[in-house]
């Protein structure tokens, strides 16, 4: 590493002002710092400043790594359910593994290749550094996806989001929602036909001459079933527990989630506040909605755990909602932010027969009221304050 560091070194002036290459100096910058911590942190005379390797691009890869779990789970559980689909009795591991890493890397590397683009396009423009939140959200957008999800309209929807939901409210750090939800929302909203029904969340074709091909997707996803009151039958809550079950790439898992969530929460980067109150939300709405099921809505045929164990809200709660940029950042608000997740996304999925999963909008519409909760509490507690005040005096 110390001869790269010393390549690095005598090349940079190149990139600095005055420099032949100094229009890419951004991208130099980007280079340098994903590999070493910048020396040029804080002033070195003047004041006292503690020196700290971990910055917001150490901060994104935990967040990568907490998300390699399920990553690596989608892979296997694309290849099963492309075997089961196609009536296969054995499941080789290997195969299983190599067809689901074919059959999602060229949209992972898509993903990055449009959104570091254009990431770079208006750093460039700007003079400004290459923002470092895309390393997260490159890997998020694949994983939230259907697996058959054409790769043109993925890549319509990363650049949507990545102009409209990130740069015009300025980058990394000042966008409202989270853009990997917006490429989702673009999706399902833009491209509806491609986005629902179950044979979108089962790989159909071969890869590279792993698997057969499938002519027609038997196997229902869980959330598209009930919504429409039809039972699953051949899935138990253990199935859905590890993952092996349609749905998107990387959201199956509870398992892996947990594991993902762990390692959020040591690595003090993810708020246990909002996921445990998310959690207590989604199991309180879904208590509600299942004690007082009616016939008009089939969905209420969930209980409350089931709304955890199937489809995309557990991911939702550990990965989206967690978001440090979208999210409130009072300890109160945090509390309250994460319960109207659940609360909000179990009223969707049981009262909106229409669209099964409410995770995605449960977070989109929390992070345009985080702001507005973190601001009432802190009315609240100077309210609290004055009347203590004025109690004493």
């Amino acid at each position: 590493m110390k001869s790269l560091y010393n390549l690095l070194q005598r090349v940079k002036p190149h990139f600095q002002p005055g420099g032949k290459l100094s229009a890419l100096g951004s991208v130099y910058e980007g280079f340098e710092s994903f590999l070493f911590t910048p020396s040029t942190t804080a002033p070195r005379s003047g004041a006292v400043h503690i020196h700290d390797s971990h910055d917001s691009k150490r901060a994104m890869i935990i967040v990568v790594l907490a998300l390699l779990p399920c990553f690596f789970f989608g892979m296997y559980n694309t290849g099963y359910q492309h075997w089961k689909a196609a009536g296969a009795v054995d499941f080789p591991f290997w195969e299983l593994m190599a067809y689901g890493f074919l059959a999602v890397l060229p949209r992972v590397v898509l993903t990055y290749v449009v959104g570091l683009g254009i990431e770079f396009i208006a750093a460039q423009i700007k003079k400004e550094e290459i923002q470092e939140g895309f390393l997260v959200t490159g890997l998020l957008i694949p994983m939230i996806c259907p697996i058959e999800t054409p790769l043109w309209m993925l890549a319509v929807a990363t650049a949507f989001a990545v102009i409209f939901a990130k740069e015009v409210f300025g980058g990394t750090g000042y966008n409202i929602f989270n853009v990997a939800l917006v490429a989702r929302a673009f999706l399902f909203f833009a491209y509806p036909a491609a986005m629902s029904g179950d044979k979108v969340f089962v790989s159909s074709g071969s890869v590279c001459g792993l698997g057969a091909g499938v002519d027609a997707v038997t196997c229902a996803t869980p959330l598209g079933a009930v919504a429409t009151g039809t039972p699953v039958s051949d899935l138990s809550a253990w199935d859905a527990f590890v993952g092996l079950i349609p749905g998107s790439f990387g959201e199956t898992s509870v398992i892996c989630i947990l594991i993902g969530a762990a390692v959020l929460l040591l690595s003090g980067i993810g708020s246990w506040r909002i996921m445990l109150s998310a959690v207590i939300g989604t199991l309180a709405m879904g208590w509600i909605a299942h004690t007082f099921a009616t016939d008009l809505y089939p969905g209420s045929m969930f209980t409350a755990v089931d709304h955890l164990l199937y489809g995309g809200l557990a991911f939702a709660i550990v990965f989206m909602a967690t978001d440090p940029v979208t999210a409130c950042h009072t300890p109160l608000g945090k509390l309250i932010y994460g319960f109207l997740i659940g609360v909000v996304a179990v009223l969707i999925r049981v009262y909106n027969n229409g669209y099964p999963e409410g995770a995605m909008l449960a977070v989109l519409l929390l992070n345009a009221f985080a702001s507005l909760i973190d601001f009432c509490v802190v009315r609240a507690n100077i309210a609290r304050r004055r009347a203590r005040l004025t109690s004493k005096k």
